[in-house]
């Protein structure tokens, strides 16, 4: 993979974002000499004398671009002149540059696969998985997945991705990577974020499916108001050459409005769930059929018919939706262990307001007796989550034990007191950080078969986010498991 200097100029310009460059000889609109860049990167600790070093983010500092040098750099591309002794390409918009020239150094792998993309503040890793399920029936497809649980770029090893869309010169690496890998569909998450930092700028999806909206990412450090976060989701609509659209969103009315390309509604008269059980689900319309779901609840119903929409735009037949839904399972969804005096202990990502609520009322539907909730809340991200978690207990939850989830540069026991002081029923709430101790705590609590364990979340993740570094965690599913071993085996014992 190269890219020569004239292209990058070329691209920058066609975009209007485009300055100049500048060298110790003087200030250039032409390109002063040809050259060829055969790296592209934003990190200063992997660059060499022919790398395109990004200089991107609000936390850049100039050290980074000292030590990049030091490593062989020759040339950098930013928004701002540093002043050094090396050529710079000056551009208004570094983020917008970053895509476009990520494209073309990779050939366009976007151009060579058939995209789908998901959208919505729940739903879009389930929906996802149902969507690769679904598409990889048909033989011929060979299916690649970026999401939030796991990333796929051959369909066979899968990997933890950092972040839910990755950022554009990360995105189209891995797309040319699926296409040397002779996949020939991308199923993907985007999220509001991805259309605020311009991660996949320029991107044009083939179907793009907008499952529900409702106040998430609200903070200082992501969405500063619920308006911004709704104007990034329906970016969406404009750059996907189809849409499947939930009927019953908020704001449904200005998405209507704002729709400019042909478009599938679902949850409305035409596209409908017509009769749902724990374990199948009728539908009207243009996938009108039976279908056997493995994840409860309405919502999930709901995500499965979404994806079902999506893959037959990309030509899946009625016979491959049924199968894909009914094979669909997703790491840390739904999970469920027994304890040996009957009692469920579910692990879920729930993970902001309304995935959480669904997900208490589906266990109620189960069990009658008390429903125990394990929750933590996120440093540094989604703060209005804290108070919405708080709400959702106070309605629904008849124990709480607050904990560790992803503290980052935040203090854990300061999340949780946020959370615990908005809480306004008089339920029982107590406070142990370590995630392990609070899990079991949480199954001591249980007494028979009516009561239940919600471990809410983290889902399937293996680590925690603490002051910005990954720390090794054993996962809510096998800590639960290795709790209700070990106990069945001291009763054995006794």
């Amino acid at each position: 993979m190269s890219i020569k200097l004239t292209q990058v100029v070329q691209i920058l310009k066609a975009d209007q974002n485009f300055r100049e460059i500048l060298t110790v000889d003087g200030w250039y609109y032409q390109a002063p000499q040809e050259q060829t860049f055969e790296h592209l990167t934003y990190n200063s600790k992997i660059v060499t004398n022919q790398s395109l070093f990004f200089i991107k983010g609000l936390n850049f500092k100039r050290t980074y671009l000292d030590e990049a040098i030091q490593n062989g750099l020759s040339f950098y591309i930013s928004e701002i002149d540093y002043e050094i002794d090396i050529p710079a390409i000056i551009v208004n918009d570094i983020k917008q540059a970053m895509s476009l020239i990520a494209q073309a150094f990779y050939d366009y792998p976007n151009r060579k696969l058939k995209l789908l993309a998901f959208t919505g503040t729940k739903g879009k890793t389930t929906s996802a998985y149902f969507a690769y399920q679904i598409l990889s029936e048909n033989p011929a497809h060979r299916v690649a997945m970026l999401s939030t649980m796991n990333t796929t770029l051959d369909g066979n090893s899968f990997f933890k991705s950092e972040l839910t869309t990755p950022e554009s010169l990360d995105l189209f690496s891995m797309m040319a990577k699926a296409v040397n890998n002779g996949m020939t569909h991308l199923v993907m998450e985007v999220s509001s974020q991805a259309y605020k930092t311009k991660r996949v700028y320029g991107l044009t999806f083939d179907v793009g499916v907008f499952l529900n909206i409702s106040p998430d990412h609200i903070g200082p450090i992501e969405h500063p108001t619920f308006e911004d976060y709704f104007y990034c989701k329906r970016q969406l609509l404009h750059h996907s050459k189809h849409m499947v659209i939930n009927a019953e969103m908020q704001g449904i009315e200005l998405i209507r409005e704002e729709l400019t390309v042909p478009t599938q509604f679902y949850n409305d008269a035409f596209n409908q769930i017509t009769q749902s059980n724990d374990f199948y689900f009728n539908t009207s319309g243009a996938i009108a059929g039976h279908f056997k779901i493995n994840l409860l609840g309405k919502f999930n119903q709901e995500n499965a018919l979404a994806a079902g929409l999506a893959a037959a735009e990309l030509g899946a037949n009625l016979k491959e939706i049924e199968a894909g839904i009914e094979k669909t399972t997703v790491p840390g969804r739904m999970e469920m262990l027994s304890q040996k005096n009957g009692a469920k202990v579910y692990i879920d990502y729930a993970h902001n307001k309304v995935s959480l609520e669904n997900l208490i009322q589906v266990v109620k539907k189960s069990h009658s007796g008390q429903i125990i909730v394990v929750i933590g809340a996120p440093g540094n991200k989604g703060e209005s989550r804290r108070k919405d978690f708080a709400i959702v207990l106070s309605q629904l939850a008849d124990a709480v034990i607050l904990t560790a989830d992803d503290p980052n540069h935040e203090s854990p026991l300061a999340i949780a007191e946020e959370i615990k002081a908005s809480i306004t029923s008089n339920l029982p709430v107590e406070i142990l950080i370590d995630r392990k101790e609070a899990i079991q705590k949480a199954l001591t609590l249980t007494k028979n078969a009516n009561d239940a364990v919600i471990l809410a979340g983290k889902g399937a993740d293996l680590y925690q986010i603490v002051t910005g570094q990954h720390e090794d965690y054993l996962g809510d599913f096998l800590i639960a498991k290795e709790i209700i071993n070990n106990e069945q085996l001291k009763n054995k014992h006794l």
